[in-house]
């Protein structure tokens, strides 16, 4: 069984090139919108990491991490940010998450964290 990455973000580019990058290193990846859809998703396939977007419109990043909280505990969380808000980034990090990129981030970067969170088991 893959590993499963969530890919949270409102650009569609990004989640895109996200998935791509993730599926060949080979995890298992969803991807969502918007805070409802990752919501929907946490609950029903349980991911092992979510990438999350700060600036999403509706239900910001604090408030979609939050209530992952509610449905999975122990859910890893890396966030993602194009704006310098150090303050939503420190409460991110005092809610769990685990790191954080700016955009634009470097790719191998962030593929580099997630191998570091959630390491792809060999069978």
């Amino acid at each position: 069984m893959n590993e499963k990455i969530l890919i949270v973000d409102d650009q569609y580019g990004i989640r895109i090139l996200l998935n791509e990058v993730f599926q060949k290193a080979g995890y298992q990846t969803f991807q969502a919108a918007n805070g409802f859809q990752a919501l929907e998703i946490v609950d029903k396939h349980k991911p092992d990491l979510v990438l999350l977007d700060m600036k999403i419109p509706g239900m910001d990043g604090i408030e979609i991490l939050k209530r992952m909280r509610v449905v999975e505990p122990d859910i890893r969380v890396i966030i993602m940010t194009a704006y310098g808000e150090l303050d939503m980034i420190q409460e991110a990090k005092d809610l769990g998450a685990l790191t954080h990129f700016a955009k634009p981030f470097d790719i191998d970067e962030i593929r580099d964290a997630v191998r570091k969170y959630i390491p792809i088991r060999s069978n």
